[in-house]
């Protein structure tokens, strides 16, 4: 694995715990979601870290704003799909308090980044 300063940032290590937790928490979807929200919600959790991940590789503060703006874009698109998983039942209520503490740290800290970039 590269040793690179995006493993440095506060956002980035909530993310990869935020895309862990999602994997942990579709395992017990149904099987017909397979293709479906299943898919929708990893995928848009793998893309929140590395979205931060390539934006603190680019060299100019527009380009690293932009990636960083889709990475919290695609928090948010995460949220909604949580939202929509919750109101169908596949979403355990245990899972709830964590992904909410998880959602809500991730985005507070990739707004801080975005500001200070």
């Amino acid at each position: 694995m590269l040793n690179l300063g995006h493993k440095k940032l506060e956002a980035w290590k909530y993310a990869m715990k935020l895309a862990k937790e999602i994997y942990s928490t579709t395992e017990g979807f149904p099987r017909s979601e397979g293709y479906g929200l299943t898919t929708q919600l990893r995928r848009a959790a793998v893309s929140v870290p590395s979205n931060i991940a390539e934006g603190a590789s680019r060299s100019s503060s527009n380009d690293r704003r932009r990636f960083y703006e889709i990475a919290r874009s695609s928090l948010v698109e995460l949220d909604t799909q949580l939202e929509i998983s919750r109101d169908l039942g596949y979403v355990g209520e245990c899972h709830v308090p964590v992904l909410e503490v998880q959602l809500n740290s991730t985005f507070a800290l990739l707004s801080k980044l975005i500001d200070r970039t």
